[in-house]
């Protein structure tokens, strides 16, 4: 664990310098537009049906350098179908804090949170060309279920 590093609940205030974060990790999307969906979600307003939060890590002075989106699902791949899962949909650690344990320090945190909402498991996926991602996921205690090619056809 790393003492220098707070894992809580992201909130409001957290929207500009979380949105800097997940355009980081999802790039294809802006951080304004990114800052655009959290608002809503941050402030307790989010249109999903299914619970989600985001979890970050804070280093002193308030500086986020971290952050990880968990949520249920009904089911997920390689899951207990009649059980809701906990599910990763993100996970980001900022390229010159990593290898200090914060990644792991987020999922553990989300797993509290998964267990808490009644989840007997929880998952996650990656592209197949990201190696360091499934080499972390397989560290941290999570196993293969399944590998997909997705083809498409332009008409």
């Amino acid at each position: 664990m790393n003492p220098a590093v707070r894992i809580r609940r992201a909130e409001p205030s957290d929207c500009a310098q979380l949105a800097r974060l997940q355009e980081a990790l999802w790039p294809t999307t802006s951080a304004d537009e990114h800052a655009s969906e959290l608002g809503p979600v941050l402030a307790g307003r989010g249109s999903s049906t299914m619970p989600l939060v985001y979890l970050v890590a804070e280093a002193d002075g308030g500086r986020l350098i971290g952050f990880l989106e968990v949520g249920l699902r009904s089911h997920a791949d390689g899951c207990d179908p009649s059980h809701p899962v906990g599910f990763i949909e993100g996970w980001y650690v900022v390229e010159d804090q990593r290898r200090r344990g914060i990644g792991r320090q987020l999922l553990a945190a989300a797993e509290v949170w998964a267990r808490r909402q009644g989840c007997r498991e929880i998952a996650s996926d990656t592209w197949i060309d990201n190696i360091l991602s499934q080499r972390v996921h397989e560290a941290l205690g999570y196993a293969v279920v399944d590998r997909c090619v997705h083809y498409r056809k332009t008409l």
